[in-house]
């Protein structure tokens, strides 16, 4: 599957393997407790987050589609184990964070998460947004891995009855990877996923950027 046709992609050995252990020993180090599926603001919470984006690896893996004027929107981290099992309904991802609420056409819903400030934006911002989950694990369909509706984020904002005629009526791809690769999509692509049958770690960091401006003294994230 193609990013650019199709709205999202799976990128082989996106992250090493020196990388991945950094990681998980860092997440294992803090202890997040094994009940939580997720936890927000992950780059506020493990500074080798910041020091993971900063790096050479980092910067000459996604360069061809993250231009250097992008900021990070929202850091995520995911695990499914079998202390922590779910499954995420058909949905398209329609939030942001920023640093203060201001007064523009288009911005709306605010609400407060973890005393971070979110509001949906307008469908143009939604729409150049980039979204790229690294994972630290294997995902499967046996242990939740994402699955998606190729192409659907070019139908815009959609109402719930006609996500449910998408789903229905529309093929599903169930992005399957190995630890160290990583899925780009865009944040209006339709995706969901399944509970375990097999629970085992299935650590994903979610990241979201996008180089919209701004107004003045407002900053993403």
């Amino acid at each position: 599957m193609n990013f650019t046709e199709n709205g999202f992609e799976i990128l082989k050995n996106f992250i090493s393997q020196e990388w991945i252990g950094n990681l998980i020993y860092e997440i294992n180090r803090v202890g997040f407790h094994k009940e939580t599926g997720g936890v927000r603001n992950i780059n506020k919470k493990l500074k080798i987050i910041g020091e993971y984006l900063a790096s050479e690896e980092f910067k000459g893996k996604s360069d061809s589609f993250l231009p250097a004027s992008v900021r990070l929107v929202r850091a995520m981290l995911f695990n499914k184990s079998a202390e922590s099992n779910w499954y995420v309904t058909w949905h398209q991802d329609r939030t942001v964070c920023v640093s203060s609420r201001f007064e523009e056409t288009g911005w709306s819903i605010w609400s407060v998460k973890e005393n971070m400030l979110h509001v949906q934006p307008p469908l143009e911002v939604l729409k150049n947004m980039v979204t790229l989950r690294i994972h630290l694990d294997s995902a499967s369909n046996e242990n939740g891995c994402l699955k998606v509706i190729p192409n659907s984020h070019t139908l815009g904002i959609l109402p719930a009855e006609v996500i449910a005629n998408k789903i229905a009526s529309n093929e599903i791809y169930f992005c399957e990877v190995d630890a160290g690769d990583a899925l780009i999509m865009r944040p209006l692509l339709l995706h969901a996923s399944n509970k375990s049958v097999a629970p085992s770690n299935r650590r994903v960091l979610h990241f979201e950027f996008s180089d919209w401006p701004l107004p003045e003294g407002v900053y993403w994230g």
